[in-house]
């Protein structure tokens, strides 16, 4: 990253101002003027288009620097302290990395619940659809979203990721972009959204127990409650998705393909991303399984060493009288004090 860094920097600084604005700032501005009905005041509103992928570009940049700035100036010092192993060494850092991303996106995605009010109102994941125009916020949270998960891919490269781990991670990253892209060329924005932040949070509470459990490996209730979340988020995004697939979108009146107003309605289509939702859930559920079942298994397995071991230092230990009277309480012979040398004495 110190090579790199500098290299971005320089890159971003020679954007001319006209680039600059293609770059920086979102694209495909649409002003709805105020009106007595709607609102009071004019409205900016954004829908999606091939610029998208310029400031997609751009803010991946953004990314890789903040990355490198977060593993040099708080991930790095914490590990010269601990001392850690090049194993837990390359987890923290993946859980440090994680835990900032996914808080940070977690609070934000919320923010733009609440002030959408798309949690007091369901019904808003479905209604009005296709959801076209979106506000400020919600397109900037998706293209950020895009952008740091394209930075993953070079990151492979600057963290030295183990070949073995590559796949792992290649995998793990094209079901982000898959999902995170789909919502939003499919206009289902407002339904990503609740299912990103749901899933953020429980992934948040994952790597943050990590990172304690690093710094002292007692502790282990962080996990538990993760365990329990875990399950319950997997349930609550199937039951939102059955929801708006198959009960809200399946009762619209427009259900015809129409790319022109962006309306992709159609049962192919409903079933395809309902299908993709719940392989991405039993994915996940079957992952998750296998750490469970991997973690009872260390646990099993360490548990009788453990109580061998106490057994035998508590075996091996033997009483102060035990050490004056013989081994296990009997008595040794010595030779003042046995009576047939005091018989020949007085012989």
């Amino acid at each position: 990253h110190k090579g790199v860094v500098p290299l971005l920097l320089i890159f971003i600084s020679f954007f001319t101002a006209k680039a600059a604005v293609i770059f920086v700032t979102l694209q495909y501005n649409v002003t709805i003027p105020a009106t007595d009905v709607q609102s009071a005041e004019t409205i900016s509103l954004y829908h999606y288009g091939i610029k998208d992928l310029a400031t997609i570009f751009f803010y991946m940049l953004v990314a890789i620097i903040i990355h490198a700035i977060i593993q040099e100036y708080v991930l790095d010092k914490i590990n010269r302290k601990m001392h850690f192993s090049k194993t837990k060494h390359s987890k923290f850092n993946e859980s440090g990395q994680l835990s900032a991303f996914y808080l940070f996106s977690c609070v934000w995605g919320t923010s733009i619940l609440v002030s959408e009010n798309y949690i007091s109102d369901p019904t808003s994941l479905w209604r009005d659809y296709p959801h076209t125009l979106i506000p400020f916020q919600m397109k900037f949270f998706y293209i950020l979203q895009l952008a740091y998960w394209f930075h993953a891919f070079p990151e492979l490269y600057f963290q030295k990721t183990k070949k073995e781990d590559i796949f792992r991670q290649i995998v793990y990253i094209g079901l982000y972009l898959f999902h995170i892209a789909g919502a939003y060329l499919l206009k289902l924005t407002h339904l990503g959204l609740v299912l990103l932040v749901l899933h953020y949070f429980v992934e948040f509470l994952f790597h943050i127990s990590r990172l304690f459990y690093f710094s002292d490996e007692r502790y282990q209730k962080g996990f538990s409650l993760w365990a329990v979340l875990f399950v319950l988020a997997r349930l609550l995004t199937l039951i939102l998705s059955v929801l708006t697939f198959g009960f809200g979108l399946a009762r619209a009146e427009d259900q015809q393909l129409n790319f022109s107003t962006g309306n992709f309605n159609i049962l192919a289509v409903r079933i395809s991303v309902l299908a993709s939702i719940c392989m991405a859930q039993a994915f996940m559920m079957w992952k998750f399984i296998n750490f469970q079942l991997r973690r009872w298994r260390e646990h099993s397995s360490s548990q009788p060493q453990s109580v061998k071991k106490k057994f035998v230092t508590a075996k091996g230990k033997t009483s102060r009288k035990e050490r004056e009277n013989g081994i296990n309480g009997t008595v040794t012979s010595n030779g003042a004090d046995s009576p047939r040398s005091r018989k020949d004495k007085s012989s």
